[in-house]
């Protein structure tokens, strides 16, 4: 995996899921739905995303300062969604 670091956000380029099926976020949309969810989670890095999630439009994983990780929703203009997974408190249209 490369590792992207711009504009105070840490993201992965090119992170699919397992089967490859998933499609990563790329470009400005990728530094843009990284700030959105590392803000949404306060700390943290980006370990994966994808864009058409079923979620969202667009899921960012960010990996928190303890090791839990947490799946941040996005809609088509970066607005947060909802969020959940471990360390995530599970939240929903905020």
């Amino acid at each position: 995996m490369l590792a992207v670091l711009g504009g105070g956000a840490a993201a992965v380029a090119g992170a699919a899921d397992d089967d490859g099926t998933d499609q990563p976020i790329t470009g400005d949309a990728l530094e843009r739905a990284s700030q959105a969810a590392l803000e949404h989670t306060g700390e943290g890095e980006v370990t994966e995303t994808e864009v058409g999630d079923e979620e969202g439009y667009y899921e960012v994983e960010v990996t928190l300062d303890d090791g839990s990780q947490v799946d941040v929703h996005l809609d088509e203009d970066f607005n947060v969604t909802g969020a959940e997974g471990e360390g995530a408190g599970e939240s929903d249209d905020e």
